[in-house]
């Protein structure tokens, strides 16, 4: 009986340290996320100043117009304006 007893303790105990590290990951998400869409900002433009000056001699080019003209803005695929993960 006293074993089943430590097996219960046990799985509840688990069981806190698991939420209570998911409540710390739902706490800290908002920052990262803001870290992150900063970051993007920053890339986005320095990627857009590359599109005009690359693109300067094309006649009827618009800088930073979707090309697919779907309606939708879709961000970039994962690490398209992330040179650190090529």
């Amino acid at each position: 009986m006293q074993e089943y007893k430590y097996k219960v303790n046990g799985i509840q105990l688990y069981g806190a340290i698991k939420e209570e590290k998911y409540a710390a990951r739902r706490a800290i998400l908002p920052m990262l996320q803001a870290e992150e869409d900063e970051r993007f900002v920053k890339e986005w433009r320095n990627y857009l100043e590359d599109e005009a000056r690359i693109m300067k001699d094309v006649p009827g080019w618009k800088v930073g117009e979707n090309v697919y003209h779907s309606g939708r803005w879709m961000p970039p695929a994962t690490g398209e304006l992330r040179p650190e993960v090529w």
